[in-house]
C-alpha cells in the first residue's frame, strides 16, 4: 500500500495514493457565498473547477497558526469520479508500506473515518479513509 503523509497542525495523517490525483502548492481559493462551513471555496486548476473542503473542520483538528513559513499545499482527491481538494499544512512524504504495520483501533472509541494507526519508530500517523470522511 502506498500513502501520502501530510500534516494538519502538528498531527500527521495519511491517505492512500490511489485516491490522490495531484499535490499542488497553495493557490487562491475563491469563496462561495452561502456555502456550507466545510466548503472553503473553489479553485480553477488547469481549467477544472474544484471544490476545496476544510479538512480541519471535517476532522475536528485545530488550525495551525498561520506564519510566513507555512508551506500549505492542496491535495486533489478523486472521489466517485469527482475531484475535490483539501488544504493541508504540509505534505511530508509518499511511502510504500506493508499493510501489516497498520494497527486497527477498537470500534467504540474511534471516529468512523479512521482506518487505522501507522506506527513508525519515531512517529504515529493516522490513516484516514477519505471516502468515509467525506460521506459524513
Amino acid at each position: 500500500m502506498q500513502v501520502v503523509i501530510f500534516r494538519l497542525n502538528k498531527e500527521q495523517f495519511a491517505v492512500e495514493t490511489s485516491k490522490v490525483q495531484s499535490i499542488n502548492d497553495a493557490m487562491k481559493i475563491t469563496r462561495v457565498p452561502k456555502a456550507p462551513a466545510h466548503i472553503k471555496g473553489i479553485i480553477n486548476l488547469r481549467g477544472n473547477v474544484i471544490s476545496i473542503l476544510d479538512i480541519n473542520l471535517l476532522m475536528d483538528v485545530a488550525k495551525q497558526d498561520n506564519n510566513e513559513n507555512s508551506e500549505e499545499s492542496i491535495i486533489i482527491l478523486e472521489m466517485e469520479d469527482e475531484l475535490v481538494g483539501i488544504v493541508v499544512d504540509q505534505v511530508d512524504e509518499v511511502l510504500d508500506l506493508d499493510e501489516s504495520i497498520i494497527e486497527k483501533i477498537s470500534d467504540d472509541n474511534r471516529k468512523a473515518y479512521v482506518q487505522g494507526i501507522i506506527n513508525f519508530k519515531d512517529k504515529v500517523v493516522t490513516l484516514i479513509d477519505i471516502d468515509k470522511l467525506f460521506s459524513n
